[in-house]
């Protein structure tokens, strides 16, 4: 849909008026307040309106006469009759073509300087023109795909491992942790009682078993409960032992384990160690459900006392892991299918 020819304000002059001769803009420009009413309409902001019909009384013809549509001719030009005199007559026409000429000079400068830099010079006025947008009625900002959803708020995704871990109370998602494969971790921080600055309350680190051939869950779990038990308690990858040491373990819980559907293992101590309350190890291996089905391992790092975690959080969150290929249907639930302790 092109504009009727007509006066539009100019693109590049908000202060002007220039003609649109229904394709593109012409030479022609004046300013906003002189000559016949403008193009501009009722939509408001530059939104032009419907130009008076040609033939019309005021309508400008061809290159000025009634009945076309070209730019008007300089008011004032032409008659000897009519009072005030055709000097009077003149006089005004002088001024007012005089100014229309600076006008367009002007204009015209400020267009040669723009053409090569806005595209927009050479398109028409809009025919249409949105009504301007208050503070009252201006929509609200939709999230955006990065902000979690209102249902994902009470989950850890693990994307890599196809599953999802849910996030219990007294849980955040992981904040200026070390260990890169963590989910999540108790809230807030407390002096170690042995060597190091900091220590956390709880920690869940999840991650996929490569390193070897071996795929049973059992295995994988009694293999791997020792390394964590040592990395956590004992000496740490900086070489600061934060609890003074390990001094025995005891192992309370450990079994077969159903977990986001799948058959897995679990292997539960109780540590103690040398400085502060000991804690809870727990190594949980179970098979992805995604991809090649590499097996997952699971830690759970607990401090015991009162900076610890309930362990009880422990069964909570592994009965609550989700597959993220079978979530529509409901499967996943890590109920247990009869661990001994």
């Amino acid at each position: 849909m092109t504009p009727p020819p007509g006066w539009y304000p100019d693109p590049h002059a908000p202060h002007l008026e220039r003609w649109w001769d229904g394709t593109v803009w012409t030479e022609h420009r004046r300013t906003a307040a002189s000559g016949p009413a403008s193009a501009v309409g009722a939509g408001g902001f530059g939104a032009p309106g419907a130009p008076h019909p040609p033939g019309a009384s005021g309508t400008p013809g061809p290159y000025g006469a009634a009945g076309g549509f070209g730019p008007p001719a300089p008011p004032g030009g032409g008659g000897t009759g009519g009072s005030g005199g055709s000097g009077g007559t003149r006089v005004v026409a002088l001024t007012v073509a005089g100014a229309v000429l600076v006008a367009a000079v002007v204009a015209g400068a400020v267009a040669l300087t723009r053409d090569d830099e806005d595209p927009e010079v050479r398109t028409g006025p809009s025919p249409t023109a949105p009504a301007p947008t208050t503070e009252s009625t201006r929509p609200s900002p939709s999230p955006t795909a990065s902000e979690p959803a209102p249902e994902d708020e009470g989950v850890v995704v693990d994307e890599l491992n196809g599953v999802t871990f849910p996030l219990l109370d007294g849980w955040v998602r992981p904040q200026h942790v070390v260990e890169k494969d963590a989910v999540m971790t108790t809230d807030g921080t407390h002096d170690c009682p042995g060597e190091g600055s900091l220590c956390r309350g709880g920690m869940v680190v999840s991650r996929t078993v490569t390193a070897t051939d071996e795929s049973s869950p059992r295995a994988l779990a009694e293999a791997d409960i020792s390394e964590a038990a040592e990395e956590t308690f004992d000496e740490d990858s900086l070489g600061n032992r934060p609890y003074g040491g390990m001094e025995s373990h005891q192992v309370v819980k450990a079994g077969p384990v159903a977990v986001a559907g799948r058959a897995g293992y679990l292997v539960r101590w109780r540590v103690t160690t040398a400085k502060g309350s000991g804690g809870y190890v727990q190594s949980l291996v179970f098979p992805s459900s995604v991809g090649t089905e590499s097996p997952v391992l699971v830690r759970f790092l607990f401090e015991a006392g009162p900076d610890g975690p309930p362990v009880a959080d422990m069964d909570r969150i592994t009965k609550g892991i989700r597959s993220t290929a079978d979530q529509a249907s409901g499967g996943g639930v890590g109920s247990s299918i009869g661990p001994t302790g």
